[in-house]
């Protein structure tokens, strides 16, 4: 995005990327919050669990998502929870009686969270295995037969193992987030939960798959700049250089328009909190 949003933006300024580690993102969004000039010349990657988080109360999110300024994303995430070919079910009502081991990072992360959440609503017995470095060791995990199962994005799995799919190697369970047309028979874990009030908390749980990779200016950025650059990022996806690169990197493109992210996030953190206070230890 970077290198393409300058030109459909008013002056065409230079976009310069730069990392902000620590606390998993939320110290670049404090810096955003905080200490960044509020002109629209900083723009934040925000990670996408942040609003669900910050409406269970986890202290980490210490800004207020609410007031931040949303500007765009390149696409929503499908999150799966998907089992290796020698896991032993097909189905995820069969994972309800039969344990399965599932391969994570660690509690906090999407990979731990995702089969967590699924044993608290679904009754599944996914046996969490946490202390990974990352999906790629995950997957050597699973091809050793350490594991059986692991989250990933649906899109993640097109991109990095392809031939798994291909060669029939895993199977997708059940999806959170906007109906993928090529999982076809894949149930989504929300209308497999019974209760309005469980749905509500699955719903908070996975609603970053709404947002994406979303990026956003803090509060208090004038409204054309906001204004200004949202429409320079609908520009940008609709652009055929831009275009061009994601599809020889293989980026989907379905974007999601700023207006419509500030809606969700309002959303989230509408949710009642005797609701999010039960996300909370799932999601901490």
């Amino acid at each position: 995005v970077s290198r393409y949003i300058g030109k459909h933006i008013p002056g065409n300024p230079t976009l310069v990327p730069q990392n902000m580690t620590g606390a998993g993102g939320a110290k670049m969004a404090a810096y955003l919050a905080d200490v960044a000039p509020k002109d629209g010349t900083n723009i934040g990657m925000i990670a996408n669990n942040f609003p669900a988080m910050q409406a269970a109360g986890l202290e980490v999110i210490r800004f207020d998502l609410g007031k931040f300024n949303w500007i765009g994303s390149i696409t929503p995430t499908v999150e799966t929870m998907t089992v290796w070919k020698n896991a032993g079910v097909a189905t995820i009502q069969e994972v309800q009686n039969k344990e399965v081991i599932a391969g994570a990072s660690g509690k906090g992360a999407i990979t731990y969270s995702f089969p967590s959440m699924l044993n608290e609503f679904l009754g599944t017995k996914f046996k969490i295995v946490a202390g990974y470095p990352g999906g790629n060791e995950i997957n050597l995990a699973m091809e050793r037969g350490e594991v059986q199962a692991r989250n990933n994005t649906w899109s993640s799995w097109k991109v990095t193992k392809p031939e798994w799919i291909k060669n029939g190697d895993i199977k997708v369970l059940v999806y959170a987030g906007p109906t993928p047309r090529d999982l076809p028979g894949v149930p989504n874990v929300v209308d497999l939960v019974k209760s309005a009030d469980d749905k509500r908390i699955v719903e908070l749980i996975v609603s970053g798959t709404k947002l994406g990779r979303p990026l956003a200016f803090a509060g208090g950025v004038p409204q054309d700049r906001v204004a200004a650059v949202r429409a320079a990022f609908m520009q940008t996806m609709k652009d055929p250089d831009f275009l061009k690169e994601a599809a020889q990197l293989k980026i989907e493109v379905d974007p999601v328009r700023g207006q419509d992210m500030q809606k969700v996030v309002a959303d989230v953190l509408s949710t009642p909190k005797n609701l999010a206070a039960r996300a909370r230890k799932i999601i901490e």
